[in-house]
């Protein structure tokens, strides 16, 4: 069984990768460098604009994978920045994040248009705090929200993805990482979301096992150090 991780060098991504290949997965991790861990890897040259990384990303995954199909196509790249209309940097940081997220999810639907089998998973990185309004960080929350929408879309018939494949879009409040930690070392871990459950449960809907209807958006929230899953829409 073959998945694909795009993202898979941040710090969500190389744990997916980890708990991918122990659960005897073939993984193809997708990022700027490369992850020595996964089987394979794909290169994101970030000289390229939207148009030609969608090219050849998606000439480099089926090069890779000579006609074989994948089980999942989990995107988890991705970043944060803040800022609202004060801010002299905001705009900025709004194209950065729609690079970040909207880019690698447009790209991560066209690799699972063509390589996806059918009855697979399609997985896009969403954000609970962008269900609602988000002015500290207007960039972040304006590229979360259109993931949201890209969810909606690829789980609506017609997409084009191959039959019955299933796209959710994970929305975290705060996941539990090395950097997060570092920024915040005074929040109450006990509300993050462990690293491991995130891939616990995308194992899980890789195997077609307790996968919610296809274009749910998915919250992941933690309390009291326990992880637990809610449908936004």
């Amino acid at each position: 069984m073959k998945v694909l991780v795009y993202g898979g060098c941040g710090g969500l991504g190389r744990v997916i990768v980890q708990h991918f290949k122990a659960a005897g997965f073939y993984v193809l991790s997708v990022d700027i460098p490369e992850n020595k861990e996964a089987d394979a890897c794909v290169q994101v040259n970030l000289a390229d604009d939207w148009i030609a990384q969608e090219t050849n990303i998606a000439k480099k995954v089926l090069d890779v994978l000579k006609g074989d199909k994948l089980e999942a196509v989990i995107n988890v790249a991705g970043g944060w920045a803040g800022g609202n209309t004060q801010d002299p940097d905001w705009v900025k940081n709004a194209d950065l994040m729609w690079k970040q997220s909207v880019w690698s999810s447009t790209i991560a639907a066209t690799i699972a248009a063509k390589a996806l089998k059918e009855g697979g998973l399609l997985v896009l990185p969403g954000a609970h705090p962008a269900i609602a309004g988000t002015p500290g960080m207007m960039g972040y929350g304006m590229a979360k929200a259109a993931v949201h929408q890209l969810v909606k879309s690829l789980g609506a018939s017609g997409s084009g993805l191959p039959e019955g494949a299933c796209a959710l879009g994970i929305l975290p409040i705060t996941m539990d990482t090395p950097m997060n930690r570092k920024f915040m070392p005074n929040a109450d871990f006990s509300t993050w979301t462990p690293l491991s459950e995130v891939a616990d449960t995308l194992e899980k809907w890789s195997r077609g096992q307790q996968r919610p209807a296809t274009g749910s958006l998915v919250a992941m929230l933690t309390e009291n150090g326990t992880t637990f899953l809610r449908l936004e829409n």
